[in-house]
């Protein structure tokens, strides 16, 4: 059973007491759009619970409504996930809306749906239309990665890793940034960002012949499947201390959901994608389904906080696009 709560500090003890309390967004530079449940993996450290039966999809009429509240100039980046977002029927035509709106568009790629049957021509499509590609690999070396995804995964992600420098990633003319996501492999807190990074590329391209832009790593989250794996190995009580003991006030100060906001696949309303997870939708007054979207309201808003919030406030911090601090 999990560590009862009442022996763990608050999270908002903790911002108190750094003078950072309450939370509040200071802007919204980026929409975050959870295209749906549907994976072709199903990974034992996935905050998403996504796999292949998942059913759950974002419809068109909310497609929409998303394109409409990106026509605010504030709002720089549309970061697309899932799920394995590819998998979304809709998802070209919206990249393509949201490019010709002039927004960056990011996608949360694990790498092997590119293998999928009708997926082939995805590094073209990513590379016409300028997408950041944020690649799912769990380490360098096969064993690891087999673990955490399932034998195989890890041949597989570097054969699609080759398809994308040879598309035009991560080299030094086109501009196509390809940018590795690491999670730990069990629990505990990720490595430096910086010294991992030169491991990754060094390992990467003398073993394999692949090329990236950058590394970023992302602490693993104390729910969902990652959670249930906590709970059943006896490492909860151990790992969330870990992550209390680490609260760093200047990554607090820094996370993610300050500048965003979280779209979910039914249109409901997070302060980020691990909020949306556990069903902890927008509050204090601000709207919670993008039908009322109200950029003023959700700009000033009053972010929605818990015990989860270590995971990104410990250490040198942890958000979507890495170290935070």
């Amino acid at each position: 059973m999990s560590q009862p709560r009442e022996t763990l500090t608050p999270f908002e003890e903790s911002l108190s007491h750094s003078g950072l309390a309450p939370l509040m967004a200071r802007g919204i530079s980026t929409i975050q759009v959870n295209l749906g449940k549907k994976c072709n993996q199903s990974c034992r450290h996935c905050h998403v619970n996504a796999g292949p039966g998942r059913k759950e999809m974002m419809g068109g009429d909310i497609l929409d409504i998303c394109l409409n509240a990106l026509k605010d100039p504030d709002i720089k980046a549309v970061d697309i996930t899932g799920g394995a977002p590819e998998l979304h029927p809709g998802y070209r035509d919206f990249v393509r809306r949201c490019r010709a709106m002039g927004k960056a568009v990011l996608t949360r790629c694990n790498l092997t749906v590119i293998l999928e049957n009708g997926m082939g021509d995805i590094p073209r499509f990513f590379a016409e239309n300028s997408v950041i590609v944020m690649a799912s690999l769990p380490y360098y070396r096969r064993e690891e990665t087999d673990r955490m995804r399932g034998p195989g995964v890890f041949e597989k992600s570097v054969e699609v890793l080759r398809r994308l420098n040879a598309a035009g990633y991560a080299g030094e003319e086109a501009g196509l940034e390809l940018n590795l996501v690491y999670n730990p492999a069990g629990a505990f807190m990720p490595p430096r960002q910086g010294e991992l990074e030169r491991v990754f590329r060094d390992e990467l391209s003398k073993r394999h012949g692949v090329v990236f832009n950058h590394l970023y790593s992302i602490t693993n989250m104390p729910i969902a499947r990652f959670l249930e794996y906590l709970d059943a190995s006896g490492n909860y009580a151990p790992y969330m201390q870990k992550l209390v003991n680490g609260f760093n006030p200047a990554a607090a100060e820094n996370v993610m959901c300050r500048d965003m906001v979280s779209v979910g696949w039914d249109g409901a309303l997070y302060d980020c994608d691990f909020n949306q997870m556990l069903s902890l939708a927008v509050n204090h007054g601000a709207p919670s389904h993008i039908r009322d979207w109200d950029a003023a309201k959700l700009r000033h808003r009053e972010i929605v906080t818990g015990f989860h919030c270590y995971g990104c406030t410990a250490g040198a911090g942890s958000s979507c696009g890495g170290e935070t601090s």
